[in-house]
């Protein structure tokens, strides 16, 4: 029981830092194979000025992040699906658009995953960024999604 629990807290660790890896890059606008090696090097289960990062599933954190960034057209169109009348994914806030991607992504492309699974954990990144307010609207958001693309 505890190798699972452990692999659960390395997906969750490795949930947020693909999270931060995706507003990084988006901020910086920094090459995809230099964004991984930096976190892998220096992020990942490593402490930067007394703050311990968890380790996280490498391959996992990988695969999101290099996964949003293939699939990034078809993330945004399946987000903006379900986005109110009248906004845009432009209109989220950079933390936003990338724990939607994150989410959304694994709803499209790791069915490995159960879906309340994938809502839970990204409703859990969302309470590291925001308060109560925002993390129901990554919960009915993702949902959504859930249900177009996994029906």
């Amino acid at each position: 029981m505890p190798k699972i629990n452990e692999r659960a807290r390395s997906r969750s660790a490795a949930r947020l830092a693909a999270v931060q890896a995706l507003y990084q890059q988006e901020m910086e606008s920094i090459p995809l194979p230099r964004l991984l090696d930096e976190f892998h090097l220096h992020r990942l289960g490593h402490t930067i000025e007394d703050v311990t990062y968890a380790a996280a599933e490498p391959d996992f954190f990988d695969d999101l992040v290099k996964g949003v960034d293939a699939r990034r057209a078809e993330i945004d169109a399946a987000i903006s699906a379900k986005l109110a009348s009248g906004w845009t994914l432009e209109r989220l806030d950079r933390p936003m658009r990338q724990i939607l991607r994150a989410g959304t992504y694994e709803l499209i492309a790791r069915i490995d995953v159960p879906t309340a699974t994938v809502i839970s954990e990204y409703v859990d990144v969302a309470d590291a960024f925001y308060a109560k307010r925002e993390k129901g609207f990554v919960n009915g958001l993702l949902d959504g999604v859930a249900r177009a693309v996994r029906s």
